[in-house]
C-alpha cells in the first residue's frame, strides 16, 4: 500500500491510501456488498457504508500510477468545492477517469465487476484514521501488490477503446514501439482526466 498526503487540503480529505491487489477472489462479493451498503438504512447501514468506504477500481483500466492520482486528486477538489457529481468522493474517482460523464457507465467500467481479478484500492480520509490497509484486506480476498507492476496489468486495448485513441495519428506513428505508446496513451488519458473537471 502506498499512502500520500495532501496538507493544503481540509484534514478529512488530507490523507490517500491506494492498494493494488491481485488474484482477487470475492469480486462478486465485494460488488453485492457495495449495493447493499448503498440501500441499507439505520445503524447498519451507516456500518457497511462505512466498512466499503473505498473506491474500487479495474486495475486494467489504470495506466500508471499518475493516472490514478490525477483521478483521486480531481474527485477531492469537487468535493472540497462542492462541485461532486456523484453520491460520494470515492465513487466521484471512477467518474473523474470516464471519458464521458455518463455516471452508471463510469461504474460499470471502472468499477469492480463479478469476474475482477485486479484490483485497486483506495481510501481516501483523515490522517486520524488508522490500520487502513487492514480495513482494505477485511473486504478484499488477494494478494496485496506492489503498484509498480501496474503497466503489466493494464489492458492497453481496452484504455484505447474506451478513449477512442485507435485512430490517433500520433499512436499511429509509434505502433511498432510498444513502449512509446504505452507512454504516450499514459500521457493522453492522464491528461483527459486533469482536464474533464474543467470541460464538464
Amino acid at each position: 500500500m502506498q499512502s500520500f498526503h495532501y496538507p493544503h487540503l481540509p484534514s478529512e480529505y488530507s490523507n490517500v491510501h491506494v492498494a493494488l491487489f491481485t488474484d482477487v477472489t470475492n469480486s462478486a462479493e465485494i460488488r453485492s456488498r457495495i449495493v447493499r451498503a448503498a440501500q441499507l438504512e439505520g445503524p447498519d447501514g451507516e456500518t457497511e457504508r462505512e466498512a466499503v468506504s473505498f473506491a474500487f477500481l479495474d486495475a486494467r483500466l489504470i495506466c500508471s500510477l499518475l493516472h490514478l492520482q490525477t483521478a483521486v486528486y480531481q474527485a477531492i477538489l469537487a468535493q472540497v468545492q462542492g462541485t461532486i457529481r456523484t453520491k460520494t468522493v470515492h465513487s466521484e474517482i471512477l467518474w473523474a477517469l470516464n471519458p464521458t460523464n455518463n455516471i452508471s457507465e463510469a461504474i460499470r467500467r471502472y468499477g469492480v465487476a463479478d469476474t475482477t481479478a485486479a484490483l485497486i484500492v483506495v481510501r481516501i480520509c483523515s490522517p486520524e484514521l488508522e490500520n487502513v490497509e487492514q480495513l482494505m484486506r477485511t473486504v478484499v480476498s488477494g494478494k496485496l501488490s506492489p503498484l509498480d507492476g501496474l503497466a503489466d496489468i493494464t489492458d492497453w486495448s481496452s484504455v484505447k477503446k474506451y478513449y477512442k485513441l485507435n485512430g490517433e495519428p500520433a499512436l499511429k506513428a509509434v505502433a511498432k514501439d510498444p513502449a512509446r505508446e504505452r507512454a504516450l496513451v499514459e500521457e493522453i488519458v492522464t491528461s483527459s482526466v486533469a482536464m474533464k473537471s474543467v470541460m464538464a
